[in-house]
């Protein structure tokens, strides 16, 4: 089939497509002038709690970002909390050679009182670690593994607060390979926008 002036249909949909762009972009102007990128910032470290061979040495400075599309700070109760995750992102950089991780997922804040908060994620990250059992740390038998953590907060103020956690990750024996997984505690501080 051949298309009649082909230039023009090309020159509309550049038109069409630049037009689409330009509202996008206005609405996303106005989108981002009213609400924050970012809803928190927490950075911190960690250490494995595994024991044996499949410790991991050192500690891992972590770095975690949080987004609210789903207004989880406007919810009202622990039902509106449950069905309004916040988007974690996140990284946990290995030291003394041991695995560096890039993770990403979904998080549940359930106030206690005014200043205790519980906290839980659950997603998926991608690591540096050894898949298979050479003696020197977990052996995690894929790239892609589930991800989850639970941890228990006392904010200072509005803005600051400070998380202890416990994070776990493995491939619940999806993928072929050792299932070692990777378990590690630590702080983060945080900074909420």
């Amino acid at each position: 089939m051949t298309i009649p002036n082909r230039g023009l249909v090309l020159r509309s949909l550049s038109i069409l497509l630049a037009s689409l762009i330009a509202d996008v972009s206005d609405v996303s102007a106005s989108a981002h002038a009213e609400e924050r990128i970012f809803d928190e910032l927490r950075f911190g470290a960690s250490t494995s709690t595994q024991g044996g061979g499949e410790r991991e040495d050192g500690a891992f400075p972590e770095v975690t970002v949080f987004f609210d599309p789903f207004g989880a700070d406007s919810a009202t109760d622990w039902k509106q909390k449950l069905v309004r995750p916040r988007i974690h992102l996140g990284t946990s950089i290995g030291t003394g050679g041991e695995a560096s991780q890039v993770f990403t997922g979904l998080s549940w804040t359930v106030d206690i009182n005014d200043t205790l908060f519980a906290e839980a994620g659950f997603g998926g990250l991608i690591h540096t670690g050894d898949l298979d059992d050479d003696g020197d740390g977990p052996a995690l038998g894929c790239r892609l593994l589930f991800h989850e953590y639970v941890g228990l907060g006392y904010r200072f103020d509005t803005h600051w607060n400070v998380t202890a956690q416990v994070a776990h990750s493995s491939h619940a024996d999806l993928c072929d390979g050792p299932n070692d997984g990777m378990t590690r505690a630590g702080v983060q501080i945080g900074y909420k926008f």
